[in-house]
C-alpha cells in the first residue's frame, strides 16, 4: 500500500499476540535506488556506528534519506518566502522563521510517520514491500512506537512557542492540520481520496510558514457583545453570527491549494507502486479508483495547479523569478512526470515520484527565493532599509 505517506507513513504490525520472533526476521537488503529506500526498512551505511537498538526508530521516522522531512518542510518554505516578499522581511527574519519551521517540521514529520506506521500496522504486514518495517518485523513494539510518537509531538509543540503570538495562537492555527494528520491513516479505509487528506496535511505548512513571519492566512474576529448576547441563545439553538468577521488572504489560500493539488499528483503516482497489493488488501486511493485511467485524471489537476500558482502570483504581484523558475519549473517537471511515467511499472513510478517531488517543490522554493532576493536588491538600491 503506497501513498506518499509511505514516505509520510511507516505502517505495519504483525498480530501483537503472535509476533514473529526477532531472530526469525531477516530485513531485506534494500535497493538504494528503488522504492525500498523510502520504505521504512532501509539502513544507510552512515548509521552503522549507531547502536542497533536505535536503527528501527530512525527507520520509523524516515530520517535517512530525509524525503519525509522535506515533504512537510517544502510547503512551510513556500509560506515563509511568500510572506517575506509581501512584508519585505529582513534576511534575519526569514532565517529565523525558516529555522523555526524546519525544527517544527522535523519533529512533526517524525510523529506523523510513526503514527501512520502504528495505525496501518495490520495492513502493511499484508504487503510484501512493507512487511519488514520496524513494527511488523518485531523490532519496535506498538507501545514503544506510541510513546515515541508522543515524544516527537511534544518536540513539534515546542516550536509553536516560537511563533508570533505564542503557543496557543500557533496551536489554534495548527489544529486543523493536527486533526487531519491524526485521521489520515483511516482515510485509506474510508475513502478513495486519501491523497486529498494528505494534501491538506502537508500543504497546511504554507499556512504555518506564513504565520511564522506574522502573516495569518485568515483571522476571525468577534464583536464585543457577541458572547454575552449569545450565551443564553446557545441553549435555545438561536445564535446570531452577524458579529463574527472572517478575513482571508486570498493569495495565501491559492498557494495552499496549489500545495494540496501538488501532493495529490505526486502521491497518486506513488500509490501505483503497490496498486495490485492495495486491491487485494482493500486499501483505497485515487490509484485504486482510476487504475488505468489515472493519467486522464492527473492532466486536469496539472491545469488546476498551474492556474492556482499563476493566480497566487497575480494576487501577490510577483515578478519574473517566480513565474520563470517557480511556475514554469513546477509545471514542467510535473507535466513531464505525468507524460512519461509508466504506471504499470513500480520502478518507473518510483523514479518519477522521486524526481517529480524534488524538482517541483524545489522549483517553487527557488522561484519564491529568487523573487525575495530581487526585492532585497531593489530595496538596497533605493537605499530603503526594512526590518
Amino acid at each position: 500500500m503506497a501513498t506518499a505517506s509511505d514516505v509520510l507513513s511507516s505502517s505495519s504490525v504483525k498480530n501483537a499476540k503472535n509476533p514473529s520472533p526477532p531472530e526469525a526476521i531477516h530485513v531485506r537488503s534494500s535497493n538504494k535506488h528503488g522504492p525500498d529506500r523510502y520504505g521504512g526498512n532501509y539502513k544507510i551505511r552512515i548509521l552503522s556506528f549507531l547502536p542497533d537498538s536505535w536503527i528501527p526508530y530512525i527507520q520509523l521516522a524516515r530520517l535517512f534519506p530525509p524525503a519525509g522531512l522535506f515533504l512537510i518542510y517544502f510547503p512551510h518554505a513556500f509560506g515563509v518566502l511568500h510572506a517575506a516578499i509581501q512584508i519585505q522581511a529582513s534576511p534575519g527574519m526569514v532565517f529565523q522563521a525558516s529555522t523555526v519551521t524546519l525544527g517544527g517540521s522535523f519533529f512533526f514529520s517524525n510523529a506523523a510517520h510513526v503514527w501512520n506506521d502504528l495505525i496501518d500496522a495490520e495492513l502493511d504486514a499484508k504487503v510484501e514491500r512493507t512487511s519488514q518495517r520496524p513494527i511488523p518485523r518485531g523490532a519496535v513494539s506498538p507501545r514503544a512506537a506510541f510513546v515515541f510518537t508522543l515524544t516527537q509531538a511534544v518536540g513539534a509543540a515546542y516550536f509553536l512557542t516560537w511563533l508570533p503570538g505564542g503557543f496557543l495562537h500557533g496551536f489554534l492555527y495548527a489544529l486543523p492540520n493536527i486533526i487531519a494528520t491524526i485521521y489520515y491513516p483511516w482515510a485509506k479505509r474510508h475513502t478513495h481520496f486519501p491523497q486529498l487528506v494528505l494534501g491538506v496535511c502537508l500543504a497546511w505548512g504554507t499556512i504555518m510558514g506564513e504565520l511564522a513571519l506574522g502573516v495569518p492566512a485568515f483571522t476571525v474576529s468577534v464583536g464585543d457583545t457577541w458572547w454575552p448576547s449569545n450565551f443564553l441563545s446557545c441553549a435555545r439553538g438561536d445564535l446570531d453570527f452577524s458579529l463574527i468577521s472572517i478575513k482571508v488572504k486570498s493569495s495565501v489560500i491559492t498557494l495552499f491549494l496549489a500545495g494540496v493539488v501538488w501532493t495529490v499528483i505526486y502521491d497518486t503516482v506513488y500509490a501505483h507502486l503497490d496498486l495490485q497489493a492495495d486491491l487485494q488488501v482493500g486499501i483505497k486511493s485515487l490509484a485504486v479508483l482510476f487504475q488505468t485511467r489515472t493519467k486522464a485524471a492527473l492532466w486536469p489537476l496539472l491545469v488546476t495547479i498551474a492556474g492556482l500558482l499563476v493566480d497566487c502570483g497575480r494576487r501577490s504581484q510577483l515578478g519574473a523569478p517566480y513565474y520563470l523558475i517557480g511556475v514554469t519549473g513546477a509545471i514542467g517537471s510535473l507535466g513531464t512526470m505525468i507524460a512519461l511515467v509508466d504506471l504499470r511499472n513500480s520502478q518507473s513510478c518510483w523514479w518519477w515520484f522521486s524526481k517529480g517531488f524534488w524538482l517541483a517543490g524545489g522549483a517553487i522554493v527557488a522561484g519564491l527565493l529568487g523573487e525575495y532576493m530581487l526585492s532585497v536588491v531593489l530595496q538596497c538600491k533605493t537605499g530603503f532599509q526594512f526590518t
